[in-house]
Order: structure tokens, then sequence, then C-alpha cells
């Protein structure tokens, strides 16, 4: 799957997303080994310490369904009415949950999309985001 369509799948689950107190909106769509796109979006809470990402919902979707090989993830996000989204990082905690389940090659692309539109991306290896991470092989 081409990095363009993979953005496009978050910007879909971007829309599902359940903001009523940030009013940010985050997307993410998930690649499989075996080709198969998994969405998330993030689910926030009134207790805000229990507000899931969308990476994770994403990552816990795909364990949910016996899926444990990534290859890559998109991400969008921004205010629910913005037109132009720019880059959206993923956070640490994010960053520890793809360290538990993906290799260190595997591919963080950061959508973004300008008002008129038009879709571009920035890719990154998890490694350059969560360099010494802790997973698995340190135990």
């Amino acid at each position: 799957m081409r990095e363009e369509e993979l953005v496009k799948s978050a910007l879909e689950a971007r829309e599902r997303a359940y903001t009523p107190y940030s009013h940010f909106k985050v997307g993410a769509a998930l690649l499989t080994a075996e080709g198969e796109v998994i969405q998330g979006c993030n689910i926030e809470n009134a207790s805000f310490s229990v507000t899931n990402c969308a990476e994770r919902t994403a990552f816990f979707n795909g364990v949910s369904q016996g899926k444990t090989d990534f290859e890559a993830i998109a991400i969008v996000g921004g205010t629910e009415d913005a037109k132009e989204l720019g880059l959206c990082a993923p956070c640490g905690v994010c960053r520890q949950v793809m360290k538990e389940f993906c290799r260190d090659d595997f591919s963080v692309i950061l959508g973004k999309r300008s008002a008129k539109g038009e879709i571009s991306w920035e890719k990154y290896l998890l490694k350059e985001l969560l360099p010494m991470g802790f997973g698995p092989e340190n135990l």
C-alpha cells in the first residue's frame, strides 16, 4: 500500500474521533504485514488519564483481531475544525506500544493536509522516534 493511501485512511479514521474536551482529532491507519489496514481514532474520557490515543486504538484493535506483525502506521491530527493539518507525532506512550509490536525499521508516516486539501507526509523509522527504546528483547 502506498503512503498516500495510508494517510487517506488515517484522515478517514480521524473523522470518527471522540474529542468533546480537547476538540483535537487524531486518526491512525496501521498496515499489517498481510496488507490489511486497521484504523484507530483518539477516544477521550472525562477522566483524562483514561483517554486512548488513535495509534494505540489501532494497535489494540489489531492485536484483538490476532494481528501482531505490522509494517507501517500513518497518523494525522489537528483541531476538529481545521482545514489545514500539520504534522502530528505520536506521544511517548504510543511510541512504547509500537516498540512492543514492531521492529526498529517500522515506518511511521506523519501526514498533513493543506488548506486546499492537498495531502503530503514525512516518513520516519521507529528507531528514529524512539532511540534506545526498551522492548521485549531487553527482558
